[in-house]
């Protein structure tokens, strides 16, 4: 715990005046908050050097020390975590149910879908659930005939509500813990911020349902047009039904395989015999070739979500070494170049998989569908082939000279064969935090290892998980908040704030911390912004003889009220470029959200002190 002590005034204005630059300099983003940050741990410890305190303090250990905090440590450990969900899909089984029963209940869908998103979003790192749910939604703007604009803002909106309910449901709320608990020694638990968190976050609610709608734009996106000019193109593929195969022993209702959504089963191949729709008497055996038309986006999700299918596309695409659970696992086009040494000849002659480490999901001939088995169709010059592999056979085929690899059609793709395991980590990671059975950050640490251990993500994806600018900002930003407390800024702030406001009582004081907080949050990293206000508000509690946690779930929840800029929150930027927003559009929706939460949460801490509940 580190001690404020009175120290030479100079030294205080000197550190109050470079946090002044600091914070213009990351308002300003004219330079990447990555040199920012390092340059603000830099010049401290120069300072520092240069300029030691009376009694030597602090230490290069003491400003570095913010690099090796344990809400740090946390945060890193379920970025991890999180990322371990997106890579296994591991959300994509709920979510594509609810998005099945859009045409017979589209409201109630809707309302399922954001509830959905809430609660996911109250245990895990907003950024993969936004990532996740982003091209689900425009999928629904799209069968809604509205623009995604009109679903964007509200879905990260929900995502950061949603944050302010648990005490990992956002970085946040790990920070201002932990400041708490080294200044004063008071612990937050895991359920602290719920009961306040929801009640602001009803009013929330209430506003994106009534208010939002009439003030986000209706704008117009490519979405369509991209729809039209490839998506929509049809590949022949061919599915071998194994043994233990999923369609094994299915049949068709009204001529349609529901475990085949969207896809035109055009022939069946048995043995020798090619079986032609309509197929109502036909039931799928072992050894069966099923002939399908379908889209990329189709066959890409079909292998995303379902893990059985992927293992029989695998086991039946001849031999090859297989990926390995937590592969990086893509999908792309590639034409069939003129003079190509495939031409005219077939998949099965190439040998593609064993050549190439790739498997053909399917094949495009310009404008002719083609009946025909793949292994039988010889390939011409201009033909797309659909591929699924590794990285690191995508990689091999650049320079391939048979094949033009499209580099821009090149996406990733969901490993659902640990899906499960990565739902089991994840709820194990929630229950040792929420029962205390273990400290939140061992009980995140060990997720973290157990998702690479389990074969979740590898060692390289874990690592791109880990965002080197939020542990370069939050770890100056402690290093600017060790340098206010000791050299006495911290408290001369607090002073000032208590001064002017104690005289009102507390509620006015906390009602007053929360609009400085909450506008400067929307200009400034809430991470940032948490670490720097939590330890004037604990010294203002102290000052008036008040519960510190009260003051610090002040600062938690005001650094969370991040809704007026896309810079604001992480989520805000990520919705921006679907939702073709512009930054006024972000004023406009969420400066009064903002007013709002400043009255609701001043109502709580009225309602706690009317009825001495504090």
């Amino acid at each position: 715990m580190i001690e404020s002590a009175s120290l030479d005034v100079w030294q205080m204005w000197a550190i109050l005046g470079g946090l002044v630059v600091a914070i213009v300099f990351f308002v300003w983003d004219r330079f990447p908050i990555e040199i920012v940050s390092a340059s603000i741990v830099a010049a401290l410890m120069l300072f520092f050097h240069f300029f030691p305190l009376e009694d030597g303090r602090p230490s290069i250990a003491a400003l570095l020390e913010g690099f090796a905090n344990p809400a740090l440590f946390t945060i890193l450990c379920l970025l991890i975590v999180g990322q371990g969900i997106f890579q296994t899909g591991a959300m994509e089984g709920p979510t594509q149910f609810l998005l099945s029963s859009y045409d017979q209940r589209p409201r109630g869908t809707l309302i399922a879908m954001f509830a959905f998103v809430f609660v996911v979003s109250a245990f895990i790192n907003n950024t993969p659930v936004v990532v996740m749910f982003v091209p689900i939604l425009v999928a629904i703007a799209r069968r809604m005939e509205k623009s995604p604009s009109k679903l964007m803002i509200p879905l990260s909106y929900v995502c950061i509500l949603a944050g302010m309910t648990t005490l990992i449901g956002s970085s946040t709320n790990l920070l201002v813990a932990e400041q708490l608990r080294t200044i004063s020694g008071v612990s937050l638990d895991f359920f602290t911020p719920t009961i306040p968190g929801l009640f602001l976050a009803s009013f929330g609610l209430v506003y994106i349902v009534f208010v939002l709608p009439r003030l986000l734009p209706d704008r117009d996106t490519m979405e369509g047009e991209l729809a039209g000019s490839g998506e929509g193109r049809q590949y022949i593929a061919q599915i071998e039904v194994t043994a233990d195969h999923p369609l094994a022993g299915k049949r068709p209702v009204a001529g349609m395989f529901a475990d085949l959504p969207d896809m035109t089963v055009r022939m069946i191949q048995r043995g020798e015999h090619a079986l032609l729709p309509p197929f109502d008497q036909i039931e799928l055996k072992a050894g069966d070739l099923v002939i399908v038309a379908a889209t990329r986006q189709t066959l890409s999700n079909l292998l995303s979500k379902r893990a059985d299918f992927m293992r029989g596309m695998l086991e039946a695409s001849g031999p090859g070494e297989n990926p390995t659970p937590g592969d990086s696992l893509m999908i792309t086009e590639a034409v069939v170049a003129p003079g190509s040494r495939l031409i005219g000849r077939t998949i099965q002659q190439i040998g593609f998989r064993h050549a190439t480490g790739c498997i053909v999901l399917g094949i495009q001939r310009r404008s002719r569908m083609i009946r025909s088995r793949m292994g039988e169709i010889r390939l011409e010059a201009g033909d797309t082939l659909l591929l699924f592999g590794s990285t690191s056979s995508m990689r091999q085929l650049r320079s391939d000279r048979d094949l033009l690899l499209m580099e821009w059609a090149t996406t990733a793709l969901a490993d659902p064969r640990r899906a499960n395991v990565a739902r089991a980590i994840f709820a194990g990671v929630v229950i040792a935090a929420a029962t205390s059975l273990m400290p939140i950050a061992l009980a995140s640490f060990l997720g973290a290892v157990a998702m690479i251990a389990g074969g979740c993500l590898n060692t390289r994806q874990a690592a791109r998980a880990v965002d080197i600018r939020i542990y370069l900002l939050i770890g100056s930003a402690i290093a600017l908040g060790t340098a206010l407390q000791i050299t006495g800024g911290a408290d001369l702030l607090a002073t000032g704030v208590v001064t002017v406001f104690s005289p009102f009582g507390p509620v006015v004081l906390m009602s007053a911390m929360f609009i400085l907080i909450a506008l400067l949050t929307n200009v400034l990293s809430n991470s940032a912004t948490a670490i720097l206000f939590t330890p004037i508000a604990v010294g203002a509690a102290n000052q008036i003889g008040a519960d510190p946690s009260l003051f610090a779930l002040t600062v938690l929840f005001a650094a969370n009220t991040c809704f007026a800029t896309p810079i604001g929150y992480q989520t805000n930027l990520l919705v921006m470029g679907p939702g073709h927003y512009r930054f006024m559009d972000y004023i406009r929706a969420g400066a009064p959200m903002v007013v709002l939460f400043w009255i609701a949460f001043t109502l709580y801490i009225s309602l706690l002190y009317a009825f001495d509940l504090v």
